[in-house]
């Protein structure tokens, strides 16, 4: 039997967050055991917004340490930077040629930021780089957040366009859907998740690469409410129900158990900087030793960036031939 085969990538637009590591990091350990999952870097799609070389560079080697860090074994995962494979802006040229102005402009990142005068014209076609991310390596499940979803289903809808058009060509992915109620929310504004695109400085952001007395302060000054009853409600109060969801998290037991063995806020929030702390603490060294030794880091990342070549060249082969684009 065929292994299942994942994929999910992570734009380096920011440190990575506890929300990155529960949400995603986490998940493609467990599951690089039991899938034949390839895992990426996905830098070219930070390109789409202004930044600063020199820090989209140091994010990349960060984040690609991270996910090595967080236990992917290259043995086991296809581990890899995105603009390592040139094929993906490759099939990504030839997605936008079936791709539709219509549909491209309702994609909702576009609809916020289109409008802003400077917007890059890449923030309009990035939609079809992530669907040739997909695309290339046949995956039949994709683990992405909510707010990539719609991308998702673009990526269906042109691999069906293109398979009607030229040929049978391209798998049609499913959106992996328990990777939707992965979300850590903000510790200052529990109303929206955890970004790595805030500020380094935001207090409500915790990132991996936090001292122990950066996260237990921001953990301390979490927003909870007056009433002062640890209970688990995530409506009424959100706050302390986001505290409790990342202490369930890391512990593997329930919220609302939790709630009945803690007392006050003050002691929750204590407790869950104390797991967090614990969880991030070989990470964090791993990390750590892994860019202090770049040959090492580099010879990682380039197991998976061989077997990514390997895998994706004979899919942008079978597209170029099938759009009648000859050698």
């Amino acid at each position: 039997m065929t292994m299942q085969r994942d994929l999910s990538g992570i734009t380096p637009s920011g440190h990575l967050t506890l929300g990155n590591y529960l949400g995603a990091l986490r998940r493609f350990v467990e599951r690089q055991h039991t899938v034949d999952g390839f895992y990426f870097v996905a830098d070219l799609h930070a390109l789409t917004t202004k930044h600063d070389p020199a820090k989209h560079r140091e994010l990349t080697t960060s984040t690609a340490a991270l996910f090595l860090a967080a236990g992917l074994d290259p043995q086991r995962a296809t581990v890899f930077v995105q603009s390592d494979v040139p094929a993906h802006v490759q099939l990504a040229y030839l997605l936008e040629c079936t791709a539709h102005v219509g549909e491209l402009s309702r994609m909702i990142q576009f609809k916020e930021k289109g409008g802003r005068p400077g917007t890059r014209a890449s923030l309009f076609t990035y939609p079809c780089l992530m669907a040739a991310d997909i695309l290339l390596y046949g995956a039949q499940r994709v683990p992405v957040g909510g707010d990539q979803s719609q991308h998702v289903e673009l990526t269906r809808d042109l691999a069906v366009r293109f398979n009607t058009l030229y040929g049978p060509t391209f798998v049609v992915p499913e959106l992996e859907p328990t990777a939707l109620t992965a979300r850590v929310l903000d510790l200052q504004d529990p109303t929206r998740k955890m970004s790595k695109s805030d500020s380094d400085d935001a207090a409500g952001v915790v990132r991996l690469l936090d001292t122990p007395d950066v996260i237990r302060r921001k953990f301390r000054r979490a927003v909870t409410d007056s009433e002062g009853e640890v209970r688990y409600d995530p409506h009424a109060k959100p706050g302390v129900s986001n505290l409790l969801d990342i202490l369930a998290a890391l512990t593997g037991q329930g919220p609302v158990s939790l709630a009945t063995t803690i007392t006050g806020y003050g002691q929750l929030k204590d407790a869950v900087a104390d797991a967090v702390i614990a969880e991030l603490r070989p990470l964090q060294e791993r990390h750590d030793e892994l860019v202090a030794d770049r040959p090492e880091l580099a010879r990682l990342l380039d197991i998976g960036r061989q077997r990514a070549r390997e895998t994706s060249t004979p899919v942008l082969d079978q597209a170029q031939q099938a759009m009648g684009i000859t050698r």
